[in-house]
């Protein structure tokens, strides 16, 4: 057994966690609301790149306390490699605590929504929220990881950032824009408010393409 399947086996799989997933800096909030099992944090890297709508282009990590987190095979820098924790043996339980009547217990305090950092494509600089809104019990009629809430559709990939893709649909909203043949012919039709929670869903348990 590998390290990270021995690791997985030891998960808690009677414990759910709800995250609310948000694009930083997106006007009007660009965002997903999430229900996952306990799993490594590589694991949650592919949950939230299915229920955002990425498709798993650029590098990632996750910036939790003081610490980083991501898979050491893809840091292209090994400075980042010896420098951060490895998401793919590490738990979701492992750095947020206990569970106790919907709170959660981090570094022996009490927290609500908890909060820290997703960051993918440092190109673009796509950071992302996750709040730990609530921890409930593992219901056996539904299936998970699965996407409950949300709002607006993902950016394309290599937008630009936040700005890029504000300046994407201000382009694409004019017609008579002098970029717009170019960009529309690039990006085609986009719908910015195009969100299904269904749709989602079914991408987190289709899961990520295997590269």
């Amino acid at each position: 057994m590998t390290k990270a399947r021995a690791r997985k086996a030891h998960s808690d799989s009677s414990t759910i966690y709800e995250l609310k997933v948000i694009l930083s800096g997106s006007r009007p909030s660009i965002w997903r609301r999430i229900q996952v099992v306990d799993c490594t944090l590589d694991e949650l890297h592919q949950s939230i790149q299915t229920a955002m709508g990425w498709t798993n282009s650029h590098l990632h990590e996750f910036e939790i306390g003081k610490a980083r987190y991501t898979d050491p095979a893809l840091a292209d820098d090994p400075f980042d490699a010896g420098t951060c924790k490895d998401s793919r043996v590490t738990m979701l339980s492992d750095v947020l605590g206990q569970r106790d009547q919907g709170l959660l217990y981090f570094f022996g305090k009490r927290h609500r929504q908890f909060r820290f950092l997703y960051t993918y494509d440092f190109g673009d600089g796509w950071n992302h929220e996750i709040r730990v809104e609530r921890v409930l019990e593992r219901e056996a009629a539904i299936s998970y990881p699965r996407c409950i809430a949300g709002a607006r559709a993902c950016p394309p990939e290599d937008v630009g950032g936040v700005g890029g893709y504000a300046h994407l649909l201000r382009v694409l909203a004019n017609p008579r824009h002098a970029e717009y043949e170019e960009l529309h012919e690039w990006a085609g039709d986009i719908d910015p408010d195009h969100f299904s929670p269904e749709e989602k869903s079914e991408d987190m348990q289709t899961g990520l393409p295997d590269w």
